[in-house]
């Protein structure tokens, strides 16, 4: 077990799982149970451990690119959005929709680094 966001507790194993291999990276097998902020998503990427981080925009394009392969996107969650490493500036980073295939930035709401989103992390190797 490891500590994780505010209190929560995720077992390391549950959401990393089976991981599938794509090029050199590694892409966990389950989501995160809860939607987190961005700052929560990249805390708790990390906290997985040995590299575990949260996938860059491209990556997340990538990974969507063979979904069916990974996974746990297609109608799994009712937003379908993921959250992003890159940054658009201090206070929003792009996210990824599931559903559209597109990754978005949105100076209103949506990618303030404040909104919940869903969040897979990834590692190199």
């Amino acid at each position: 077990m490891c500590c994780m966001v505010i209190g929560q507790t995720y077992n390391s194993d549950s959401i990393i799982g089976t991981t599938i291999k794509i090029g050199n990276l590694e892409v966990a097998q389950n989501d995160f149970p809860k939607e987190m902020t961005w700052i929560e998503a990249k805390k708790a990427c990390v906290g997985l451990g040995s590299g575990w981080r949260l996938p860059t925009k491209d990556e997340l394009n990538l990974i969507y690119q063979i979904k069916d392969k990974v996974g746990g996107f297609a109608n799994y969650h009712s937003n379908n959005y993921y959250w992003s490493s890159t940054e658009y500036d201090y206070n929003y980073a792009w996210f990824f929709s599931f559903d559209l295939g597109s990754a978005y930035y949105d100076d209103y709401s949506e990618g303030s680094k404040f909104t919940t989103y869903y969040v897979r992390a990834v590692r190199s190797f």
